[in-house]
């Protein structure tokens, strides 16, 4: 393969293809969502949104993987960088043109998006990067977590929207963005953090896997998982908003994530990784869910 093109793939590879997916369905879960109070959202403005916003979470994932080489190598992780395969110095060369890309085409969306973008790369780089790198702590993961969800279903209203601008939130948008951002940080913070405690540890940082340990994390999320599946049941009952398939989503994986937390059938970062890739699963099937559902009924 040329240099380029082999380049750019591993780039693509560092930065979680996976990730890239869900990402680009939670913003066109705010667009879906926001169908009840949109007016004909235009195909190619949203698309151009889409494009917008995904190509700023390549940027964020793909500086991530530049700054994250000694823990990634530690805990056995097989992405280019820690592989070496991808130079660290020409991903953050990519990662820098991709923010580039990611703002020039925000620009003439609905003026928020703009910003919502640009507010998505400065929180990467604070996550990773000087002067604060909240990755290293638990409450800087969860606090850049939150804010970048909903930066995604935002980006997706106002696109869908015009701008969003005297336009009411619908009820089932701001019921299924509690619900996902609860998703990703109840359950995927400690999913993640079971399979890099030791490489974490060893970097300095303060995660909620190095906190409270493998079981600590194993209990919290065989925990959270069904308590929020029941918090967003009762959501959608007393709000009556049209997310029954999603509760229906959630539930599944919910109970796939209790039996792979559970407990440890092999040693070996494949087994760590367990209950992540079904929580991983769980994101694409209920916003895939969320979106089917929204245009279709």
């Amino acid at each position: 393969m040329p240099a380029l093109p082999r380049t750019l793939a591993l780039c693509l590879a560092e930065a979680r293809p996976l990730v890239l997916g869900v990402s680009l369905l939670r913003f066109l879960s705010g667009v879906a969502l926001a169908l009840p109070v949109a007016a004909s959202p235009d195909p190619p403005t949203v698309l151009r949104g889409a494009a917008a916003w995904v190509a700023s979470v390549f940027a964020v994932y793909l500086f991530n993987g530049v700054t994250d080489v000694t823990e990634d190598r530690i805990n056995g992780s097989g992405r280019p960088i820690a592989r070496g395969d991808l130079d660290p110095r020409t991903a953050a060369a990519v990662a820098a043109a991709g923010a580039g890309l990611a703002v020039l085409a925000a620009v003439g969306l609905p003026g928020p998006m703009t910003w919502i973008v640009m507010g998505n790369l400065v929180l990467g780089h604070l996550y990773s990067g000087p002067p604060l790198r909240l990755k290293g702590s638990a409450g800087g993961t969860v606090a850049v977590l939150c804010l970048s969800g909903l930066l995604s279903y935002l980006g997706g209203f106002v696109v869908a929207t015009a701008g969003g601008a005297d336009v009411p939130v619908p009820p089932g948008l701001a019921v299924f963005a509690a619900a996902a951002i609860g998703w990703m940080v109840l359950v995927g913070v400690p999913a993640k953090d079971l399979s890099d405690i030791e490489g974490d540890a060893a970097a300095g940082r303060r995660t909620f896997g190095v906190l409270v340990g493998e079981r600590g994390a194993r209990l919290a999320m065989t925990a959270a998982s069904p308590a929020l599946c029941a918090a967003l049941g009762a959501a959608v009952w007393w709000f009556g908003v049209p997310l029954l398939g999603v509760f229906v989503a959630m539930a599944a994986g919910s109970a796939g994530v209790v039996a792979t937390a559970r407990r440890r059938t092999e040693k070996g970062r494949r087994s760590l990784r367990r209950p992540y890739g079904v929580f991983m699963g769980t994101q694409h099937v209920v916003h895939l869910t969320a979106v089917v559902c929204a245009i279709w009924i």
